[in-house]
C-alpha cells in the first residue's frame, strides 16, 4: 500500500500545488475546537510531506507526523523549524510512539489506500492506543454514495514548475464487489536542466466506504461515530465524493 508513494514522492508537491492545504488545516481546527476545545497535541497518521502538518503546527498545535514512505518524509522534515513539529517513519496499521495525543487525524484519503478490512481495523486501533481519554479521531474518506452516483473518468493533469514539467493521467477501473477503485497512474516528467524524459506508471488501489461500515469498524475498536461530514463542508455527508469523520473514544 505505502511502498508506491516513494516513487510518486518525487512529484507529489508538485501534482497537488494548487491544494489548499491551510485551508484545510483551519477546517480540521475548526472540527477539533467543536468537538475537543482546548486540545493541542495531534498525530497524524500519513503525514505526506507534512504540508497539513505545518499548517496546523501554526495554528499552536503540537504535531506529530508519521508517513511509511521515506522520499515522502525527506521533504517532511524540511518543515520541522520548530520544537512543536516532528516525523517518524512508521506504518499507521503497526506504529506505536508510545505516546498519546488529544487528536489523531488521517488526511488525504489515507482511509481509503486501507483496502482490506483488516488494515482498515488496524489503522482504527493505531488511532486508538495514541488517544488521551477523550480524544478524538477525524479522517477524510472516498464515500461510496458519491463513488457510485458520479463514477470516476479518466483525467489528465499537467502542471511544471522551475525544474520540471509533469503530466499525469489516472485511468480508473471500479470493483463493485470490492467496494474498490484501481487507479492506474502514468506520470510523464521533463526534467528542464538535463532536458530529460522520464516516466513513471503505477496503481493505487482505493477503497470506498458507505457510512454503516465506517461506523462498525469504528465500534469494533472502541470508538462512536460522533459527525459526518461532507469534506471541507458542514453540510452532513450525503451523496458527496468525499467524506470527514470525527469519532471519540471512551472515557
Amino acid at each position: 500500500m505505502a511502498d508506491v508513494f516513494n516513487d510518486y514522492a518525487r512529484y507529489y508537491d508538485l501534482l497537488y500545488k494548487e491544494k489548499d492545504y491551510a485551508a484545510e488545516a483551519l477546517y480540521i481546527h475548526g472540527l477539533i475546537q467543536k468537538h475537543k476545545p482546548g486540545a493541542r497535541t495531534i498525530l497524524n497518521l500519513g503525514c505526506g510531506t507534512g504540508k497539513h502538518d505545518a499548517c496546523l503546527e501554526r495554528l499552536n498545535y503540537r504535531i506529530s507526523g508519521v508517513d511509511f514512505s521515506d522520499t515522502m518524509l525527506v521533504e517532511a522534515h524540511k518543515r520541522t523549524i520548530s520544537d512543536k513539529l516532528e516525523f517518524f517513519k512508521g506504518d499507521a496499521r503497526s506504529v506505536e510512539l508510545g505516546k498519546k495525543f488529544d487528536v489523531v487525524i488521517s488526511l488525504f484519503h489515507v482511509i481509503s489506500y486501507q483496502t482490506m478490512e483488516e488494515d482498515i481495523l488496524a489503522v482504527f486501533r493505531t488511532a486508538e492506543k495514541h488517544l488521551a481519554p477523550g480524544g478524538i479521531f477525524i479522517f477524510d474518506f472516498w464515500h461510496g454514495e458519491g463513488v457510485l452516483n458520479d463514477p470516476p473518468v479518466v483525467r489528465v493533469k499537467r502542471l511544471e514548475d522551475d525544474m520540471i514539467r509533469v503530466m499525469r493521467v489516472a485511468e480508473p477501473l471500479v470493483h463493485k464487489d470490492k467496494r474498490v477503485v484501481d487507479v492506474y497512474y502514468q506520470i510523464i516528467a521533463f526534467n528542464k536542466k538535463d532536458a530529460q524524459w522520464s516516466e513513471l506508471k503505477e496503481k493505487h488501489s482505493m477503497r470506498y466506504f458507505f457510512l454503516p461500515e465506517i461506523s462498525a469498524y469504528l465500534l469494533n475498536v472502541g470508538f462512536t461515530l460522533d459527525e459526518s461530514l461532507e469534506w471541507m463542508s458542514k453540510e452532513k455527508l450525503s451523496m458527496a465524493w468525499y467524506g470527514v469523520v470525527v469519532a471519540s473514544n471512551k472515557l
